[in-house]
């Protein structure tokens, strides 16, 4: 059996150790997602998600487990199971990444679909009635898909531009809620633009984002694989040992006497 290089050995050591940190730390972030939405029955497609992040983060685990365990041991059979088990999760993050890109688009039109879903505002549910005011605030817009007409008669008070405001702001309708308490006519200046296509543009900085985050750690994952099977050739590899040479000279035993002994006195 070869010897292992100590760089290569020190350096798929710390890889698979951070691996193992963060198959540790997506471990715990499941459990928790898991304990936060378990009680909402409607939610089948993130517990199918949930599932399927248990099933990775602990196979991953244990599969860096036996990898460390094979390289500080240089057991060929725990780094073979280790390598392989690594390509095919490397596979799997590579197939969900293609078919996330793919599926882009239809995720946004399906996220169009269920935020006007919600419209009119007015007979939206309060959670998220009240998340949507935030949102407003934050991104200076109005409504979701036709400005402050979505909220009809009672408009939301989020809508009201400031003096800070950096969006376009029209005159809100004197026929609504905001004119209620105004003794002047001053006109009530709301934002203009609907908030739907900033959130639209949010879903994706945060989709791209998170295929960002995946190609890195599937680049990682490669990675691993790479010195794992750099560890397995250094191991295959016989260490060369000199050849033993018959001599006849040797066997004649020719030595020379380099002390004499001392003469009888």
């Amino acid at each position: 059996m070869g010897k292992v290089n100590v760089c290569v050995k020190r350096s798929y050591i710390t890889v698979i150790s951070l691996i193992g940190i963060a198959c540790v730390l997506l471990l715990a972030a499941t459990l928790f997602t898991h304990g936060y939405v378990h009680r909402d029955e409607k939610l089948d497609e993130v517990m199918a998600v949930l599932h399927t992040l248990y099933i990775f983060s602990i196979i991953t685990l244990i599969l860096t487990i036996i990898g460390l365990y094979g390289a500080c041991k240089e057991k060929k059979w725990a780094l073979i199971v280790f390598a392989v088990g690594l390509i095919l999760s490397s596979l799997f993050m590579l197939v969900n990444l293609i078919y996330g890109l793919a599926m882009q688009p239809k995720m946004v039109e399906e996220m169009k679909k269920q935020y006007l879903k919600m419209l009119p505002l007015n007979n939206a549910s309060e959670i998220f009635v009240e998340i949507f005011k935030d949102t407003q605030m934050e991104y200076q817009c109005c409504g979701l898909d036709k400005g402050y007409l979505d909220w009809g008669y009672n408009i939301s008070e989020s809508c009201l531009c400031t003096q800070e405001s950096t969006r376009p702001c029209v005159a809100a309708p004197k026929d609504s809620s905001l004119y209620e308490h105004r003794v002047n006519d001053q006109p009530i200046m709301v934002y203009e633009e609907s908030c739907l296509p900033y959130l639209i543009e949010g879903m994706m900085s945060a989709m791209n984002i998170g295929f960002s985050i995946n190609l890195a750690i599937t680049s990682f994952w490669v990675l691993s694989v790479v010195l794992c099977i750099i560890i397995l050739c250094q191991l295959y590899k016989k260490e060369d040992t000199p050849a033993v040479v018959y001599s006849q000279e040797a066997k004649a035993g020719n030595y020379t006497v380099l002390i004499h002994p001392a003469e009888d006195t």
